[in-house]
C-alpha cells in the first residue's frame, strides 16, 4: 500500500499500528557533534593559530568578512570531518558546528554566514608565496613545513634518548592536466609522487613532487633540515633514518654518515648479493623441505658496490625458502653489530617499517591527501599542506584524548565515524549554546574521557 507524503510530511510503513512519518522541522542540528572534540584539541596545541600565522592577509580589513584564521581553521576542521571538497562548505557555512569552532556565531554583514563558501576558500587554496594584484593572501612555505616539526617536537614532554625517521615515496594519481602531470610506469598512471616523513605516528614532512624523478630525489635537503630543527630542541637525540631500496643512495648514506645520523635502509637484490648467500639459501631450503614451512637464515658481511658507493657498508641478508621459491631480501645499515645482530635489525627494527605504509594510508584515504585537482602544483602542495594538518589535529586527539580507551590505536577514519559524527540539537539562549546528543551514544563514555585528558592537556 503507498504511503502518503506532502511537502512538509513524510509517511513510511507503520510499526505495531502505529504511523512512522519524519518532516525537516527539527530546528537547528548538526550530524558532527564530536567535532567539539576537535575545537578542544586544537585549544590544547594550538594548531589552527600557528597555521593561519603562515599566511600573511593583504586584503583590506574593512572589507572583508572571513578573516585567514576562520578560513584555515574551517578548511582543517572540514577536512578532518570528511569534507573534502571546497564546494562541500556553500552548505557547511550554515553549519552551527562550523560556525562555534571558527569561533564566530554571526556574520558582520547582512545576509552573510558565519563562515565562508567555497568562493572565498578558493582564493586561500590558490595562494602564493607572495602577494599580487589578484591573489591578496600569500603564504609562507618555510613556515608551514617548520610547524609541522614544532608540533612533533611539542608533543613529547621530554627529549627521547633515540627516534626513528620513516621516509617513504608513494603515489598520487592525477585524473585531469595538473601541472607537472607525469606516466609512472611503476604506478601504471599519471602522478605525483609525494614524499612523506613519519616518527611513529607524528607527520614531520609531506613533499609534493613531480613523479618523474628518483625516489629520494630531495630526500637529502629534507632530512638535513628535519635534523638541524630537531637538535637543536634535542642536541643529544639519536637519529636514525628507515626506508626502503628506493632511499638506498650514496648521497643520502655519505650524508648520514657526515653528520652522526644512523640509517637502515633497504637494498635492492642482485646477482653479486645473491651468489654472497649461496650457502644460507640453501641450508634455508632444506629446513624448508624438511619442516614443510616457510625458513629462513640470516648472514651478517661488509659489503661494497663496483662504483656507485664510496665506502664497504654493513649488510645484512635474509635468505628465505618459502611457497617452493628462493626470497632473498638485503638492508644496509650503520648500526654496528653489537647494537642489533642480524635477525632482530631485520626482523624488529627494519620490518617496523611497513607501519608507516598505514600512516600514509589514514593521510590519503581518511584525511583526502591526493585530492590534489588543483592546476597549479602550488595549490596541490598546499592541499596537502591543509590535509597533513588534519591528520595532525586527528592524531593529537587520539594522543591526547583518546589514549586510555578502545580508539588509542584507531585509524582516523574511526576516529570519525565512532566519535565526531554525532547528531545533536542546537538550542541556543543568551547564556549559552547547548549540543544535546543522543542519550543511546554507544561511545559516550570515550567523549567523557576525551573532554576530561584534553581540558587537562590545555591548562
Amino acid at each position: 500500500m503507498p504511503t502518503e507524503c506532502s511537502s512538509d510530511l513524510f509517511g513510511f510503513a507503520p510499526v505495531e499500528g502505529r504511523a512512522v512519518v519524519a518532516s525537516f522541522d527539527g530546528g537547528a542540528i548538526t550530524s558532527d557533534a564530536g567535532a567539539l572534540l576537535l575545537g578542544a584539541t586544537d585549544r590544547a596545541i594550538r594548531l589552527v593559530d600557528r597555521f593561519a600565522l603562515c599566511f600573511r592577509d593583504s586584503r583590506a580589513a574593512d572589507l572583508i568578512e572571513h578573516q585567514v584564521g576562520t578560513l584555515v581553521g574551517q578548511r582543517v576542521f572540514g577536512l578532518a570531518l570528511g569534507y573534502e571538497d571546497l564546494v562541500d562548505h556553500d552548505t557547511l557555512r550554515h553549519d552551527p558546528m562550523l560556525a562555534i569552532l571558527a569561533g564566530k556565531l554571526a556574520a558582520r554583514r547582512k545576509g552573510c554566514a558565519p563562515v565562508a563558501g567555497k568562493s572565498t576558500l578558493n582564493r586561500l587554496e590558490l595562494s602564493r608565496p607572495e602577494p599580487s594584484r589578484y591573489h591578496k593572501i600569500s603564504h609562507d612555505p618555510a613556515a608551514i613545513e617548520a610547524l609541522l616539526v614544532d608540533l612533533f617536537l611539542e608533543a613529547h614532554a621530554r627529549a627521547p634518548k633515540q627516534i626513528i625517521l620513516d621516509l617513504d615515496a608513494t603515489d598520487d594519481p592525477l585524473h585531469g592536466r595538473q601541472e607537472g602531470r607525469f606516466f609512472h610506469g611503476y604506478y601504471g598512471g599519471y602522478c605525483y609522487l609525494p614524499l612523506y616523513v613519519f616518527c611513529g605516528r607524528h607527520l614531520l614532512v609531506a613533499k609534493l613532487r613531480r613523479s618523474n624523478i628518483d625516489a629520494a630525489a630531495g630526500a637529502v635537503e629534507e632530512v638535513a633540515r628535519l635534523v638541524a630543527q630537531i637538535r637543536r630542541r634535542w642536541p643529544r637525540v639519536r637519529i636514525l633514518l628507515r626506508a626502503d631500496s628506493g632511499f638506498c643512495r650514496e648521497g643520502l648514506m655519505a650524508w648520514c654518515e657526515s653528520h652522526a645520523v644512523d640509517y637502515l635502509f633497504g637494498l635492492a637484490r642482485n646477482g653479486r648479493l645473491v651468489t654472497e648467500i649461496t650457502v644460507e639459501l640453501a641450508a634455508a631450503q632444506a629446513d624448508a623441505e624438511r619442516t614443510g614451512g616457510p625458513a629462513r637464515r640470516f648472514r651478517d658481511f661488509t659489503w661494497s658496490t663496483l662504483d656507485s658507493w664510496s665506502r664497504a657498508r654493513r649488510v645484512v641478508a635474509k635468505a628465505e625458502w618459502t611457497q617452493g621459491e628462493a626470497n632473498p631480501r638485503f638492508v644496509v645499515t650503520s648500526l654496528p653489530r653489537r647494537q642489533a645482530e642480524a635477525r632482530s635489525l631485520y626482523e624488529k627494527i627494519y620490518c617496523a617499517r611497513g607501519e608507516m605504509e598505514n600512516r600514509i594510508k589514514e593521510c590519503q584515504l581518511d584525511l583526502f591527501a591526493d585530492r590534489t585537482s588543483a592546476n597549479t602544483m602550488r595549490a596541490n602542495q598546499l592541499r596537502l599542506w591543509f590535509a597533513s594538518m588534519a591528520y595532525v589535529l586527528l592524531a593529537a586527539l587520539r594522543r591526547i584524548g583518546l589514549r586510555h580507551t578502545q580508539f588509542a590505536q584507531a585509524t582516523c577514519g574511526t576516529v570519525r565515524l565512532k566519535l565526531l559524527k554525532i547528531g545533536a540539537l542546537v538550542t541556543t539562549s543568551v547564556r549559552r549554546i547547548k549540543f544535546a546528543m543522543a542519550s543511546g551514544c554507544p561511545y559516550h563514555h570515550e567523549f567523557g574521557l576525551a573532554h576530561a585528558f584534553l581540558d587537562a592537556a590545555r591548562r
